[in-house]
């Protein structure tokens, strides 16, 4: 009687793919999140000192209140 031993390499191979592509993934939203950012500092930036004050943003602290979450803590 044979007997054979079968090694399932499939399900390894498949895990680190996805987590390859959920890596991929996590910085595309990454870079798009940053992207509004920058479009949102620009924004605030073309914005005169008087419709900066409506928002009570001082044109210094642009940065800080467009990336506050992400960078001061």
């Amino acid at each position: 009687m044979a007997t054979l031993a079968h090694a399932d390499t499939s399900r390894p191979a498949f895990s680190r793919l996805r987590t390859f592509f959920k890596s991929v993934g996590a910085a595309l939203v990454r870079s798009g999140e940053y992207s509004s950012r920058v479009r949102m500092v620009e924004r605030y930036q073309n914005m005169s000192d008087e419709e900066l004050a409506k928002r009570g943003i001082k044109r210094d602290d642009i940065v800080r209140h467009v990336f506050g979450d992400l960078f001061y803590c």
